[in-house]
């Protein structure tokens, strides 16, 4: 391409718009850069599917949920704050994250373990009002719910 005279019989090729001389390796650049894109999407979704079987791993546990606000400490130490999403659960490790789904209306939340408990009538969590008014459990106090660990190193039983 350019630089020398056209050999007879055959048409100088001219640039197209917005092309250079170098128009081949910009497409491999480009291979090369959708190659690499189609890699880390690939590391991307196997993250996601690797996370998604800790989290199977981890298991569920399904039972009755309460909300409460009492207290000046929790059980970790930490001061009490009932705006927060957090949670108190009898075995799981201060710092667990779990999502607590409300299995009459399908919301959910993700609530952080920062306390012991629940001490009462078969229930399986208990959440501060913060996560109860996301799980829309402020008026009846109590619903039923699935627990399953999101991150940390606790395990449950299964439902």
């Amino acid at each position: 391409m350019g630089g020398g005279l056209p050999i007879v019989g055959q048409r100088e090729r001219k640039p197209r718009c917005g092309a250079s001389e170098w128009g081949t390796v910009i497409v491999r650049v480009g291979f090369y850069r959708l190659s690499a894109f189609g890699l880390a999407v690939a590391a991307l979704c196997a993250t996601a599917g690797l996370q998604s079987n800790e989290a199977a791993a981890a298991g569920s546990q399904c039972g009755k949920a309460s909300w409460y606000k009492m207290g000046h400490t929790t059980a970790s130490g930490e001061k009490m704050n009932a705006g927060a999403l957090a949670a108190a659960h009898p075995s799981l490790p201060f710092g667990t994250k779990v999502r607590v789904e409300n299995l009459k209306n399908g919301r959910s939340v993700v609530v952080r373990v920062n306390d012991r408990g629940p001490y009462s009538g078969g229930r399986v969590i208990d959440v501060t009002r913060g996560a109860a008014e996301q799980l829309g459990m402020i008026q009846s106090g109590v619903a039923r719910v699935k627990v399953t660990v999101v991150g940390g190193k606790g395990k449950l039983g299964g439902c």
